[in-house]
C-alpha cells in the first residue's frame, strides 16, 4: 500500500500535520487523569474548593484544546483521503484506458468496476485512519502504561500483564479474520458480474423466461457473501467482549491492590482512579489498533489489486510515430499474419497475407468463429500480431502513432453502442467540433435522416443508457454517422449492417460508394458485399478464398456454400 501514498504527495501538509494534532490531543488526554487524581485527593479530601475549581478549569481547558486538535485533524484527514482517492482513482481510469484489449480481457470489466469503486474505498478509509489514528493509540496505550509506573511500579506491572493477554486474543481474531476478507472481495466480485450480466441481459432473461434462474444465481451469489460476512463479523465480534472483560479483570486488580496500598498510605484514592482510568484509555486504545490492523489489512489487499492493474504493462507499446512510405492513402497490406488473442492461446488467424488497395470495398465473410473481426481489428492495433506484420500505406502500424493511426480508421462494431446525452452528443464523438451541417450530412449518408428529422428535438434527441430508446436498426446508423462524421480514410463495418432491412442496407451501400476512403464491410449477409471490389472469404482463421462475386462463385467451394444457404436473397 505504501508505494500508492505517491498519488497523496499533493496533500502530504495534511498528512504531516494532520498525526501532530492528533499526538497533542492524545498529550492532553494522559494529562486529564493526573489532574483528576490532584483534584480528588488535594481538593475533594481537603475540601480546598479553590484547588477544585482551578483543577475543573484546567481539565475543561485542555478538553475544549483537545477537541479542537481533534477537529482539525479530522479535517485534514477527510481532505487528504478525499483528495488521495480522486487522484488514485483518476490515474486508475488512465491507465485502464491505456490498457490493450488483450488486458482488458485478462482483468474483465466486473473486477475493474470493483477495483475502482470498493478497493479504492478501502484504501482511502485506510489513509484517513492513518492520519487520525496511527499516532493516538499506539501513544496512549505506552502512555498509559508509562503513567502507571509513574504512579505506582508495582499496579504498573498490572499493566504489563494485561497487554500479552490482550495481543493474544488480537492475533487469534485477526489471523482467522484477514482471509476472510480476501474471500469477502472475491464474493463482491462475483456479486458485480452477476449484477452487470443480469443489467445488460435483462431483455435475453425476459425472452428466455430465465427470471427466476437468475434471482436463484443472484440470491445464492448474495447468500454466499453474507455468509463469509457473518463469519468474518462474528469473529471481529469476539473483540470487544473478550477485550471488556480483560480490562475488567484489569480494573478488579487495580482495586484490590490499590484498595490495600489506599490502606497502608501508599495510594491516594484520585490515584487509583487516575489508574483505573489509564487502564480504559489503554485497553479501548489497543481495541483501536486491532480495528486498525483489520483496516490496514484489508486494504493491502484491495491495494494489491489496485497495483495489478497500474503495474500491468500494455501489450499495445506506442512508438514516436513516423511517415508512411507510400503516398496510397487508405492501402493496407497483411504479410504472412499470425494472431492470437492471448499468449495461452491458439492461433485465431493463420498466415494471413493480402493488399487491400486505396479507395476500394471489400466484404469479409464466413462462418462464426472464422476470424473475420480479428482480421479487422489489427488495422486499428488494438491488437498486435503474433508474428508476420499489417501495414498501412507501407508502414507497419507498430511504427505509427497510435493517435494519427485511429483517426485514419474508424470502426462501427458489431454491437452498436451509443452514449448517454444527445444525438449530436453521440455524433461529436467522431469529431468533437462537428456542426449541425456536418451532423446532418453523415447522418444523411447513414440513412438516418428521415427518422432523426421526425423526431421533435432532432439532433437534440436525449439518448438513454445504451440508447435504449431507438430501435436496433436505429442505433446501427446512428453508429454508423457517428463513424463517417470523422471522414477516415478506412471505414470498417463490423456487422453493422445487420439489423437494416435490404431496401436501407442498399441505399447505405450506395451512400458508401461515393466517399474516397476504403470501406472493409463483414457481413455474413452476402446481398451486403457483392458488389464489393474484393470479397474475402474467412473459415478456421484461415484465408480461404479472394476475389469479385463472380469470381468466387466460379471456384470457391466455401462461398459457394454461403450463397447457396441464402439462395433466394440474392439477386
Amino acid at each position: 500500500m505504501v508505494h500508492l501514498l505517491q498519488y497523496a504527495k499533493k496533500y502530504q501538509k495534511q498528512i504531516i500535520l494532520g498525526p501532530v494534532f492528533k499526538f497533542l490531543e492524545a498529550v492532553f488526554e494522559l494529562i486529564l487523569p493526573l489532574l483528576m487524581a490532584i483534584l480528588v485527593d488535594e481538593g475533594i479530601q481537603k475540601n480546598d474548593w479553590s484547588k477544585v475549581l482551578s483543577m475543573t478549569l484546567w481539565m475543561i481547558a485542555m478538553s475544549v484544546i483537545g477537541l479542537g486538535c481533534a477537529m482539525v485533524c479530522q479535517y485534514f484527514a477527510s481532505f487528504a483521503s478525499q483528495g488521495f482517492g480522486t487522484e488514485l482513482r483518476n490515474r486508475l481510469m488512465r491507465k485502464i484506458n491505456q490498457l490493450s484489449h488483450q488486458e482488458l480481457n485478462r482483468f474483465g470489466t466486473d473486477t475493474l468496476i470493483t477495483r475502482m469503486t470498493n478497493d479504492i474505498n478501502q484504501v482511502q478509509i485506510a489513509l484517513a485512519m492513518l492520519i487520525r489514528l496511527v499516532v493516538r493509540a499506539p501513544f496512549l496505550s505506552i502512555g498509559a502504561v508509562v503513567m502507571s509506573f509513574y504512579i505506582d511500579w508495582q499496579i504498573g506491572i498490572i499493566f504489563l500483564l494485561v497487554l500479552p493477554l490482550f495481543c493474544l486474543v488480537l492475533f487469534f481474531i485477526i489471523g482467522r479474520s484477514v482471509p476472510l476478507y480476501k474471500r469477502v472481495q472475491q464474493q463482491l466480485d462475483r456479486l458485480n458480474e452477476l449484477v452487470s450480466q443480469n443489467l445488460s441481459g435483462v431483455r435475453v432473461i425476459r425472452a428466455f423466461a430465465r427470471r427466476k434462474t437468475e434471482i436463484n444465481r443472484f440470491n445464492q451469489s448474495t447468500d454466499e457473501l453474507s455468509k463469509v460476512y457473518l463469519r468474518v463479523t462474528n469473529l471481529s465480534a469476539l473483540l470487544t467482549p473478550a477485550t471488556t472483560l480483560i480490562m475488567n479483570v484489569g480494573v478488579l486488580a487495580i482495586f484490590y491492590l490499590g484498595g490495600f496500598k489506599v490502606n497502608t498510605g501508599h495510594l491516594q484514592p484520585g490515584q487509583v482512579l487516575a489508574l483505573v482510568n489509564y487502564m480504559n484509555q489503554m485497553l479501548l486504545a489497543l481495541i483501536v489498533v486491532s480495528n486498525l490492523v483489520i483496516i490496514f489489512t484489508r486494504a493491502a489487499a484491495s491495494a494489491s489489486r489496485i497495483s495489478e492493474v497500474l503495474d500491468a504493462e500494455p501489450v499495445i507499446q506506442e512508438t514516436a510515430g513516423e511517415l508512411p512510405t507510400k503516398n496510397t492513402r487508405g492501402e493496407i497490406s497483411f504479410e504472412h499474419v499470425d494472431f492470437r488473442f492471448a499468449p495461452e492461446f491458439g492461433l485465431a488467424l493463420h498466415d494471413i497475407t493480402l493488399t487491400i488497395p486505396s479507395q476500394t470495398t471489400v466484404g469479409i465473410t464466413g462462418p462464426t468463429g472464422s476470424g473475420k473481426t480479428a482480421l479487422t481489428q489489427l488495422i486499428p492495433r488494438f491488437y498486435d500480431v503474433a508474428a508476420g506484420s499489417v501495414r498501412i500505406e507501407g508502414l507497419d502500424v507498430r511504427q505509427w502513432e497510435l493517435s494519427t493511426l485511429r483517426q485514419k480508421v474508424a470502426m462501427v462494431p458489431q454491437t452498436a453502442v451509443l452514449f448517454t446525452g444527445t444525438i449530436r452528443d453521440n455524433l461529436r464523438w467522431g469529431k468533437k467540433d462537428a456542426t449541425d451541417e456536418e451532423c446532418w450530412e453523415a447522418l444523411k449518408i447513414a440513412q438516418s435522416l428521415d427518422f432523426v428529422q421526425s423526431l421533435p428535438e432532432g439532433l437534440d434527441t436525449p439518448i438513454f443508457e445504451g440508447g435504449k430508446n431507438f430501435s436496433g436498426g436505429q442505433k446501427q446508423r446512428l453508429t454508423i454517422a457517428r463513424a463517417l462524421i470523422a471522414k477516415p480514410e478506412i471505414l470498417i463495418l463490423d456487422d453493422s449492417l445487420s439489423a437494416l432491412d435490404y431496401q436501407t442496407d442498399l441505399n447505405l451501400r450506395k451512400a458508401l460508394k461515393q466517399l474516397p476512403g476504403t470501406v472493409i464491410i463483414i457481413s455474413q449477409r452476402i446481398r451486403s458485399i457483392q458488389d464489393a471490389q474484393q470479397i474475402l472469404v474467412m473459415d478456421s482463421g484461415r484465408l480461404v478464398a479472394k476475389g469479385t462475386h463472380d469470381e468466387l462463385l466460379q471456384t470457391s467451394h466455401e462461398y459457394q456454400e454461403i450463397v447457396e444457404s441464402q439462395e433466394e436473397g440474392i439477386e
